[in-house]
């Protein structure tokens, strides 16, 4: 989806991207993006990726979470979906379609996107400095549930 504004604005492109909150034991995991990505160099994050074309979120969020931390779909409960938030970055609005899933499975084996990856208590994101609107996310997901994390 493209919007042009006005001739100071230039171009507005919106990125459909689904974020998986992977929690485990009363904590969420975090993974620190690689110099190789071509967003966020050195940021924490969640499991993400593009909505590809012919895919829905849910589909990504899975396909993600296998590509990024070696997990099946059997290794992951989705706990829930959130409402789509969306962040401002330039001349880019990203769309951000959250999942929250739970796992019983700690070992990661992370990709080439991140070099590392921390669990944490959901409160400790705020010590971290991360993709855009990433704590918002993790606390749309977890705000009034017994069950999460």
């Amino acid at each position: 989806m493209s919007m042009t504004g006005d001739n100071n604005m230039g171009s507005i492109v919106q990125k459909n991207i689904a974020t998986s909150v992977i929690t485990s034991d009363g904590k969420i995991l975090i993974l620190k993006r690689s110099k190789k990505v071509s967003t966020y160099k050195g940021r924490w994050a969640c499991v993400s990726g593009y909505i590809e074309k012919d895919e829905i979120a849910y589909e990504t969020a899975l396909r993600e979470i296998s590509e990024e931390l070696g997990f099946t779909k059997d290794d992951v409960e989705l706990i829930r979906e959130g409402k789509i938030l969306h962040a401002r970055d330039e001349n880019i609005i990203w769309a951000i379609h959250p999942f929250l899933f739970r796992t019983k499975k700690t070992e990661i084996r992370l990709d080439w996107e991140h070099e590392e990856f921390k669990w944490i208590f959901p409160e400790e994101i705020k010590n971290y400095a991360t993709v855009p609107k990433l704590r918002e996310t993790i606390e749309s997901l977890l705000e009034g549930d017994e069950e999460a994390p």
